[in-house]
């Protein structure tokens, strides 16, 4: 269990002054990492610490003699509370740490970024039971949901090599699809492109192949949480997906935030895990003290959407949902860890484990325009007129999470976009 302690203090304030407005996603309560270096050079990617506006590069101020993610993800949760404290205690107001810390700062706005850590193997759940349930309705309207559901973390193998930072276009892919009426498929561009609002779990250590890791030690394996588009192709799915799940619907582009909120910073922010009397309850491996009492994680989340002809027009993005992962959630990412691994499966340090789509209980949470359209009967409208069943090209869309809590200084998880290309 991630315990709240000094770092978490609402009145601790840092002398990198952005981080102390009501507003900011980075505070010094928050403290993720991430990979950067200036924007426009060559340099290999350093580990830094997002503060406020700035990045604190973590080998210039002296806490760390690597610039590999993965190694410093591998720590052991004391070794990665006792880092987080330095970092902490060194951003404070009135700081020893400041005159020189300072030299070691970067603004975010001269950086850019890469995928937080490298990610080895790439998994997605199918953990939000609405989503599942709406999509679910539109194939099957008598039977959504399948007799496995609420039994078994569903989940698939995804596509490590395909994953890329926010800020990265997505090319629209082409692949297979086959009209209703026709009598063979045809290979072309995806017409019903669409996004996936998700969060990514980043595992910290690993286990040995063999042996599992029981849930009650699954969040000493977790290293925190990222922001995650599984960008999908529906017509591409529809055709393939049977019998073997996604494929090229799934593997061509999946877009991560450039920041991991770590478990220590969501400490203040968790919440009990509870099954309603009615549904199944969890098999023993999947059932646990801690996962009972804090297994799942407050974050709200938020979709918005920016088109080519509102970018040309000056227009602001606007939003098309938001929502919360507890209500959305109807597995805790230590039963995704446990699951994963109850066959012997070795996870390694870096490997994520995507949530699947989390889509609220309401018509205004939902986390794909699949759902938000009913698979693209009812378009949505925009302020500026234009209509949306899935995205066309030039769409910008941007999705961010955040915790907020009375008594608790608000953090952020930052965004993870991407524009459509042709």
């Amino acid at each position: 269990m991630y315990e709240i302690d000094a770092t978490h203090d609402p009145k601790r304030k840092s002398w990198v002054e952005s981080a102390n407005a009501p507003d900011a996603d980075f505070p010094i309560q928050n403290l993720p990492f991430g990979r950067f270096r200036p924007a426009g050079s060559s340099e290999a990617f350093r580990i830094g610490v997002a503060i406020g506006d700035q990045v604190l590069d973590l080998r210039a101020a002296g806490l760390i003699d690597t610039d590999d993610m993965n190694a410093l993800m591998d720590a052991t949760p004391a070794e990665r509370q006792q880092l987080r404290k330095k970092i902490s205690e060194g951003l404070t107001l009135q700081s020893a740490k400041q005159t020189t810390w300072q030299q070691a700062l970067v603004p975010q706005s001269a950086c850019e970024y890469t995928v937080p850590c490298r990610v080895g193997d790439y998994t997605d759940f199918y953990t939000g039971i609405h989503h599942a349930t709406t999509v679910g309705k539109l194939f099957r309207p008598d039977n959504p949901l399948m007799p496995n559901y609420k039994w078994v973390p569903i989940g698939y193998h995804g596509r490590a090599s395909s994953l890329v930072v926010s800020g990265t276009t997505v090319k629209r892919p082409n692949g297979q699809t086959k009209a209703a009426d026709a009598q063979a498929p045809t290979l072309g561009p995806s017409q019903r492109l669409d996004y996936e609002l998700e969060l990514g779990y980043y595992i910290s250590q690993g286990n040995a192949q063999g042996s599992p890791i029981d849930i009650e030690n699954a969040e000493a394996h977790l290293f925190g949480v990222g922001m995650f588009n599984d960008w999908s192709a529906r017509d591409l799915q529809a055709w393939e997906y049977q019998p073997l799940g996604p494929f090229l619907s799934k593997n061509f582009s999946s877009t991560v935030a450039p920041w991991i909120v770590t478990m220590e910073a969501l400490a203040p922010f968790r919440a009990p895990f509870n099954r309603a009397e009615d549904d199944p309850q969890p098999l023993p491996y999947l059932d646990g003290k801690i996962n009972r009492k804090q297994g799942q994680i407050d974050i709200l989340l938020e979709v918005l959407i920016q088109t080519a002809k509102m970018r040309d027009a000056g227009d602001a993005p606007v939003r098309l949902t938001r929502g919360s992962a507890l209500d959305a959630a109807y597995w805790t990412a230590a039963q995704l860890v446990a699951h994963h691994t109850v066959n012997g499966c070795n996870l390694q340090a870096g490997d994520l484990l995507g949530s699947g789509t989390l889509s609220g209980s309401t018509a205004d949470s939902a986390g794909s325009l699949l759902e938000l359209t009913a698979g693209g009967k009812n378009p949505i409208q925009l302020p500026n007129g234009e209509k949306r069943t899935f995205l066309q090209n030039g769409d910008t869309l941007i999705l961010r999470g955040w915790c907020e809590r009375d008594g608790v200084v608000r953090i952020g998880l930052g965004e993870a976009v991407g524009t459509v290309q042709g």
